[in-house]
Parts: C-alpha cells; structure tokens; sequence
C-alpha cells in the first residue's frame, strides 16, 4: 500500500492519498492537482517530487 501527502510537495495542502502502487498514486494525485491547484501541466520535476515523497 502506498500513501502520498500533498502537503509534502504543497505546502498548506491536507489532502492525502492512498492507493496500491504509484500509478493508483498518480492518477488521484493528476485529478487533485488540476482540481484544487490549477496544475494543468504536469512537469518531470512535479513527478519526481511527488515520486520522492510516495511512502
């Protein structure tokens, strides 16, 4: 089971994750991000510091 904090990447963000492997991880993560922070490019760097904080 993986878990992400978004807080971790976005500071103030309380939303939090969890799902089965990174790709469950990400598809929730892509949505949230769109929804709640307007990030509609997602960026190697936005990946890799979502990866880095995936528990």
């Amino acid at each position: 089971m993986k878990t992400f904090a978004c807080g971790d990447v976005i500071p103030g963000c309380s939303a939090r994750f969890t799902a089965a492997d990174e790709d469950g991880i990400f598809s929730q993560v892509a949505g949230h991000a769109a929804a709640d922070h307007g990030v509609t490019t997602v960026t190697p760097e936005l990946v890799a510091a979502v990866r880095a904080h995936i528990h």
